[in-house]
């Protein structure tokens, strides 16, 4: 099955772009879902596609529109408020070498 997205490069949404794309996201989706993924997908990029079609030329360009700024300090490091690592590592379920042990998160 193939979406034609009808946009201005003829770009068509297949079945092998979903797959791509979940796997990108470290998505496990079944065959089904994937199907059922696809038409979805393929009018989101469409709607998001009319941005194309809007005239920016007298927009200026921006990366937020708040006006706030960062303020930066100097870090100030308070001894009274730190623990030693014995101190950090007390509750730990599974240390080695005063590192803390946790499972892995990340199929390999």
């Amino acid at each position: 099955m193939v979406y034609n997205l009808t946009m201005t490069t003829g770009d068509k949404l297949t079945l092998a772009d979903i797959k791509h794309l979940a796997k990108l996201a470290n998505l496990k989706l079944s065959d089904s879902q994937l199907k059922n993924l696809l038409p979805s997908v393929a009018t989101f990029l469409k709607y998001v596609s009319k941005i194309k079609s809007l005239d920016t030329k007298n927009v200026e360009e921006t990366s937020q529109v708040t006006g706030q700024e960062n303020i930066f300090r100097e870090d100030v490091i308070d001894k009274n408020r730190m623990l030693t690592q014995q101190e950090a590592l007390s509750n730990a379920k599974k240390t080695h070498n005063g590192y803390f042990v946790v499972n892995a998160i990340f199929d390999s």
